[in-house]
């Protein structure tokens, strides 16, 4: 199985630290979060990756091949392999990333996204045991306080839709499905996709009417996609118990990730 790390954001909620270098190499215990994701991930068994670049893209690309531990021109034993999915002409969200990234994706069968701002102590190997085997995705999950929820059928935990507990807005794929009998779960930013999902996505930029740019890509969240494409394949949640997880994604998180990384690294 490949990884794709989600690196291209802007990190806006991590000014002034972002004003001078992208999200991804803030530093957390000496190290910045790109490296805690990606060592988690080759330690899981994972030796290929793609990571996107867009806002400071050279200070990313520099990082990677200062890298001892990483290569990016061919595979070598002991190494991890790494290859760089450019951005920098438009950002292209969430969906749009790994369309854009589908020449290093395709054939691999499954790949592993991870957000780079993402610490937690979930078992990639025992996370991939549980997908099954008509799952176009698994969505990592995990019952913990947040405003916005995805919707699962109880039985099944099929992805049926998603809801804002704020703002009292929700979405289901179905007119029949009711939000409040549904299992309402937390999205860690953790997925696995089989890669049969790229030439689903093709078909999803096309029948929304999507502008597509063969240098540029195509600009899509890819929670939207999903939405879309629940009501056609299955895309199935798997509840991490007692997951330990923490969104480095704002200043007052870089504390709590220092003593998560203490604790866990």
């Amino acid at each position: 199985m490949k990884a794709m790390i989600f690196a291209a954001g802007l990190g806006t909620r991590l000014k002034p630290l972002t004003d001078t270098l992208p999200k991804a190499l803030v530093p957390v215990c000496g190290k910045p979060l790109i490296e805690h994701v990606a060592r988690k991930l080759y330690k899981a068994g994972i030796a290929e990756a793609v990571v996107n670049i867009h806002y400071f893209a050279d200070k990313i690309e520099e990082w990677v091949n200062e890298q001892q531990w990483i290569t990016t021109t061919e595979k070598a034993e002991g190494k991890m392999f790494m290859a760089l999915s450019d951005e920098r002409a438009q950002l292209l969200e969430t969906g749009g990333a790994v369309l854009h990234a589908r020449r290093h994706l395709e054939g691999c069968g499954s790949f592993l996204i991870h957000n780079v701002d993402i610490l937690s102590d979930c078992d990639i190997a025992w996370f991939a045991s549980q997908t099954r085997e008509d799952a176009l995705a698994s969505l990592l999950v995990s019952n913990r306080k947040t405003t916005r929820f995805l919707l699962f059928e109880p039985d099944t935990m099929r992805l049926v839709g998603w809801m804002n507990t704020d703002s009292g807005d929700y979405h289901v794929i179905s007119p029949e499905i009711v939000p409040a009998q549904c299992r309402a779960l937390a999205f860690s930013g953790i997925h696995i996709m089989s890669d049969k999902v790229l030439a689903l996505m093709e078909e999803y930029v096309k029948e929304k009417g999507l502008v597509a740019d063969d240098e540029k890509g195509t600009r899509f969240p890819i929670m939207n996609f999903y939405m879309w494409a629940a009501a056609k394949c299955p895309i199935y949640g798997v509840e991490a118990e007692s997951l330990e997880f923490i969104d480095v994604g704002k200043l007052d998180a870089l504390k709590p990730a220092e003593e998560f990384v203490k604790k866990h690294e």
